[in-house]
């Protein structure tokens, strides 16, 4: 596969015991980590994402020494075509048994299609469309993190409920931002709220001047931001320039990660509301894993890298359970037991192959808020798992009997 980098890394563990070993294909449990390592997503996913895979593989050899996993890692470059032609490979030459982290909705649901009904195990747990667990739900997918939907369910509600009743949006001109901006706008309208406007800028964008001027003289109590990685970035540095974010206009950023805070700064980004699924410093459960995951990057977790150690852990529990990889009796396992997660409260796989969890409400603290590295949260509320997804019955999921 030209142009294409493909890197492999062996977890040796212990040999399998003869009985676990008629059972696993090929004597090993292979495990995929398809994400984008160069460029709009790396720093979203990247390397962090192999190393929570790792991290997850590493507890539970801690419990179960007897079954061999294997880690293959590779860079997807946010090509449909370049991600298939690698999952195909892996799945009829490697003999995968699971996919995982595939950031970027049109690589997802291109894979999805691909390892349809397959003995592949799918967890796109990085992926935001709301299709993989709607419309085109497999009966071997499952999908951990958020999608569409929970981010603009979370934000659009809890921001409108305090008070943010007028909004504008600065939209990224793509199925992605599309359908933030088209659910956001829902939630809002049904939460008393208002939508003046929006404007629709190109993915990769350098310059947000006019889009953003056009948002600030709308009047809109929300700047709604609904793109992602270096175009919210750019956006967010450009606002803080021009003095948008004040007390009387405020920036809400339906997609942000930690790292991109990270990488702005406290001064550029303190005020903006952002939800997120999983935040390091939220209880003693995720301080703790998150030291392991900075004593391994140089930095703090994400709610994706997270997402990706839960997803294997809960994945590897599903074949000891069933003590088999066979994808489809592994994503039915996860349907049925009973998750035991220890960064995502609540967590429950639905039979859409939707994992519902708790989704929170998050303001970025001011340069004097913080008292050390990596605390910038704020949580200011909590959407309960039940509330945070789209209603089972409204996906349209062929999976579930009507």
């Amino acid at each position: 596969m030209r142009g294409v980098r493909l890197v492999v890394a062996a977890v040796c563990l212990w040999t399998l015991s003869g009985a676990a070993r008629a059972e696993m294909s090929g004597g090993v449990v292979k495990i995929g980590v398809l994400n984008d390592q160069s460029s709009l997503f790396a720093d979203a996913t990247g390397q962090g994402s192999v190393i929570a895979a790792q991290l997850a593989i590493d507890d539970f050899r801690a419990s179960h020494p007897s079954i061999k996993v294997e880690l293959l890692v590779a860079d997807h470059q946010n090509k449909a075509d370049v991600g298939s032609s690698i999952a195909r490979r892996w799945k009829d030459v490697d003999g995968i048994d699971a996919i995982v982290d595939v950031p970027n909705s049109a690589v997802a649901l291109a894979l999805n299609e691909l390892l349809r009904g397959s003995n592949v195990a799918y967890l796109p747990s990085s992926a935001a469309t709301t299709d993989l667990t709607g419309a085109a739900c497999s009966p071997n997918t499952v999908q951990w993190v958020f999608d569409t939907y929970a981010l603009a369910n979370s934000t659009g509600r809890a921001v409108t409920r305090a008070g943010g009743s007028s909004w504008y949006f600065v939209t990224t001109n793509f199925a992605f931002g599309a359908s933030l901006e088209s659910e956001a706008s829902r939630v809002i309208a049904a939460n008393g709220g208002k939508v003046l406007g929006s404007v629709k800028h190109p993915l990769n964008t350098s310059d947000f001047s006019s889009y953003l001027l056009s948002a600030q003289t709308s009047g809109a109590k929300i700047i709604g931001l609904a793109n992602v990685g270096g175009d919210t970035v750019n956006a967010l540095k450009q606002a803080a320039e021009f003095g948008i974010g004040g007390k009387d206009q405020q920036v809400a950023a339906l997609l942000i990660f930690i790292n991109d805070v990270h990488s702005l700064g406290l001064s550029a980004a303190q005020g903006l509301l952002l939800t997120t699924a999983f935040y390091w410093d939220l209880n003693d459960q995720t301080r703790a894993w998150s030291r392991r995951f900075f004593d391994k990057s140089g930095k703090m977790p994400n709610m994706n890298h997270a997402g990706v150690y839960s997803t294997v852990r809960s994945y590897l529990a599903a074949v000891a359970a069933k003590n088999s990889d066979n994808g489809l009796e592994a994503v039915a396992e996860l349907k049925r037991m009973e998750i035991q997660d220890p960064l995502f409260a609540n967590a429950k796989v639905r039979p859409d192959g939707r994992v519902i969890h708790d989704m929170y409400l998050a303001k970025v603290k001011t340069p004097a808020q913080s008292k050390r590295p990596w605390d910038y949260y704020e949580i200011l509320a909590t959407t309960p798992a039940a509330e945070a997804f789209k209603p089972l019955e409204e996906g349209n999921c062929k999976l579930i009997s009507q």
